[in-house]
């Protein structure tokens, strides 16, 4: 029997990234999910798919749970790591107005930590595996007509760390992407938002699956279509 490829979904415990660990499940992956605490979806889940999903426990943005969590998986190999990270605060707000912590948290939390854990873990990837982060159509700076600045300037700024990121591995064999899933209804995007959890996120893992892989470093939307820096 052929063994199953794996992927580490990072942050899992809701949202986007739980349903993206339902997609992998039933895709017939072995789905490694990171939560920072207790999660009554990931447990649910975790009865429907017990042999192919384990759980960790992880905070993005604390360097030494993510340290913790790279030393747990060592000796381990991953083919597909997906990094879910995300929050929004002074959605309204511009730098005038919005507290300046707020808009260092994004940061933090969308952005650097992020590509901080894809550089811990880069080691246990496979060769021609795939590395790729949640972004967000806000983060295009060509298409942004001016909504949710910060959060925007967040996400802008993780995109530009996976370009440095890949611009420095010229030679690494792996596919790097930043996907964009769309304007969704969930804790984030609220009740008015365009779309559904279910309506994105298997299109999400459409991508990744055809993107497996494939050397090079895109920003794509849902659909695969490539979206402008």
């Amino acid at each position: 029997m052929a063994k199953k490829p794996t992927i580490l979904i990072v942050g899992a415990s809701r949202g986007l990234g739980l349903a993206l660990a339902e997609q992998f499940c039933s895709r017939d992956w072995h789905v490694v999910a990171t939560v920072r605490g207790k999660s009554p979806g990931l447990d649910a889940l975790k009865a429907r798919f017990s042999t192919s999903l384990e759980e960790e426990t992880a905070d993005i943005a604390d360097e030494s749970s993510v340290r913790a969590l790279r030393g747990r998986l060592d000796g381990r190999t991953i083919d597909m790591l997906f990094v879910n990270a995300g929050i929004a605060k002074s959605i309204t707000a511009t730098p005038g107005t919005a507290p300046v912590q707020d808009f260092l948290d994004m940061m933090l939390v969308n952005a650097f930590s992020p590509v901080r854990l894809i550089e811990i873990f880069e080691e246990i990837v496979a060769p021609n595996g795939t590395i790729a982060a949640m972004s967000s159509e806000l983060g295009s700076i060509t298409n942004n007509p001016g909504h949710w600045d910060l959060y925007a300037s967040s996400k802008a700024a993780l995109d530009m760390l996976m370009k440095c990121y890949a611009a420095h591995r010229p030679d690494d064999r792996r596919a790097k992407l930043v996907v964009a899933p769309g304007f969704i209804q969930t804790e984030m995007g609220g009740p008015g938002a365009t779309f559904t959890v279910e309506d994105c996120i298997p299109l999400v893992a459409d991508v990744l699956e055809k993107n497996h892989g494939k050397a090079g470093l895109r920003f794509v939307d849902r659909f695969d279509k490539t979206l402008p820096w």
